[in-house]
């Protein structure tokens, strides 16, 4: 049983109450409001047209389903959007950034306490990012030589930053 309906007097007279209930569930400042109060009435004379609308209930119930169901989508597709946004970095912690600096003048003068050898193995390799086979052939030592100074530097520091 397919009804008979006046699309512009759907328009009209439903337009409003649309627009209130959109209005009213996504907020007045939400800026595409207006467009998804547009996406329903098209819709509902797209399947009022396609004959989707058979009068099973009023025109009112049929108006108000759509709605709904746009709102929920329309919500839903913001949800989506924000969660594939990364959340913000937080701000460095003053305290975190007062106990890396302490940390790091600590470990500079326990370096500077160091003998040269096991200083210049650790600027090559740390500072100056040279590989082990490049602070070799820089140092006259085989690469497994540099290794062994590495090791015992890091040792040596550990032994002297603890409290």
């Amino acid at each position: 049983m397919s009804a008979q309906v006046d699309l512009d007097e759907i328009v009209v007279k439903y337009r409003p109450v649309v627009s209130f209930k959109v209005k009213k569930s996504l907020g007045v400042r939400t800026p595409d409001w207006e467009d998804v109060v547009n996406e329903v009435i098209t819709q509902v004379i797209e399947k009022v047209t396609k004959g989707e609308f058979r009068g099973e209930s009023s025109i009112g119930t049929f108006i108000y389903t759509i709605t709904s169901r746009r709102i929920i989508d329309h919500i839903r597709q913001k949800t989506k959007v924000l969660k594939g946004i990364p959340e913000p970095k937080a701000l460095p912690d003053p305290c975190e950034n007062a106990e890396n600096r302490e940390r790091a003048r600590v470990l500079a003068e326990a370096i500077q306490q160091l003998k040269p050898k096991f200083k210049e193995v650790l600027n090559l390799y740390y500072y100056q990012e040279l590989s082990r086979e490049e602070v070799a052939a820089r140092l006259g030592i085989s690469p497994r030589r540099v290794s062994e100074r590495i090791n015992y530097a890091q040792k040596l520091l550990r032994k002297m930053i603890k409290p």
